[in-house]
């Protein structure tokens, strides 16, 4: 079968789902935020009791603050309202929320969706990632840097720092003026937010409750993002072999969680789904992935399985496949042995 009939064979398949329930939207809105800032305020109280009950209320906040950023996620491609405005509105409020700015991250986002697991389109919206033989060819400087990228204590521990607290505050170069305007509207909302809980209940509180609900939740939607790109059967190519469909189905994972954590994480798990169809909202993720044979087909890793991403660090394009720096290295001698070799023949 063509590539073109495959894409135009799902697509019909898909269709159907692409539709926006605005009755699940809203419920969805009051299910994830209302919660959230009951949690939020649960915690607050409990401090003068101790951390110790908090802190569990915490880390149930964060959880509710990724499931807001799904939702942030979904008016970033149009599929939570019918309405533009009304995902537009929706999507700068929770984007205060979760510390992105909506119209920037609409930006970088759809270019991953258009570029994802395109060797040749690599850089915006996406993880940094060398293949083998560039890491070789980097000077030493680009390798000290990359490998402090990929160590797990900076990808998760700094990551969330990094990205959500530091990087989001400014604009990106060559932002037009409606995103460079949504992003001071967006730190306006954030300063003004923080700034309110700190004048009421103090710099202690603040720093006891919202610091680890957003690292927390930005760990989490780190390693999301990182593990439903790069697991251990991925897809790589350049761009002359790279196909829309593969990189969606191949390149994009099947997270299954545990109901509990499907929920959470707003199932975005079902992530080769929405490559496939950004515009199915969330909450439909799992009919189209159930509906459809070849989706089911996806790569499917666990909460057990997705821990051995941990130890990815760079593609190698001939084994299409994730390595380790030991790896790697061990690699690299054997295609010099044999070019060696055969140089002496």
């Amino acid at each position: 079968m063509s590539q073109a009939k495959k894409i135009s064979e799902l697509k019909k398949e898909v269709a159907p789902f692409e539709k926006t329930d605005t009755k699940a939207s809203v419920l969805q809105l009051f299910n994830t935020i209302i919660p959230l800032i009951a949690l939020w305020t649960i915690a607050y109280l409990t401090l003068s009791v101790s951390y110790w009950i908090t802190l569990p209320i915490v880390i149930l906040a964060a959880g509710f603050l990724v499931r807001t950023f799904i939702i942030f996620h979904d008016c970033c491609h149009q599929s939570f309202f019918n309405s533009r405005k009304a995902n537009d509105i929706v999507g700068t409020i929770t984007g205060i929320l979760t510390h992105v700015p909506y119209r920037q991250w609409r930006y970088t986002h759809n270019v991953h969706h258009r570029t994802s697991s395109n060797l040749d389109e690599r850089g915006t919206g996406d993880m940094w990632l060398l293949t083998v033989e560039e890491y070789a060819e980097a000077p030493w400087h680009q390798k000290f840097a990359y490998r402090a990228y990929r160590n797990p204590l900076v990808m998760l521990g700094l990551g969330p720092i990094a990205v959500f607290l530091i990087q989001y505050r400014f604009n990106r170069r060559g932002a037009k003026a409606k995103e460079r305007m949504n992003t001071y509207i967006t730190n306006i909302g954030i300063f003004s937010l923080h700034g309110g809980i700190i004048l009421f209940l103090g710099w202690e509180a603040f720093l006891l409750v919202q610091l680890p609900v957003a690292l927390i939740a930005g760990l989490m939607g780190i390693w999301l993002f990182y593990v439903q790109h790069q697991f251990e059967d991925s897809y790589f190519e350049h761009d002359e072999e790279w196909s829309f469909v593969q990189a969606a189905v191949e390149g994009s994972s099947y997270y299954k969680l545990p109901k509990p954590l499907q929920w959470i994480t707003g199932n975005i798990g079902f992530h080769h789904v929405h490559h496939l169809a950004p515009r199915v909202p969330n909450y439909m993720l799992e009919k189209v992935h159930n509906a459809s044979e070849p989706l089911q087909k996806a790569t499917t890793i666990t909460l057990k399985t997705s821990l051995k991403s941990i130890r990815f660090r760079l593609w190698d394009e001939e084994t299409k496949s994730f390595v380790t720096f030991g790896e790697a290295k061990k690699i690299l001698k054997q295609r010099d042995s044999m070019v060696n070799a055969t140089e002496n023949v």
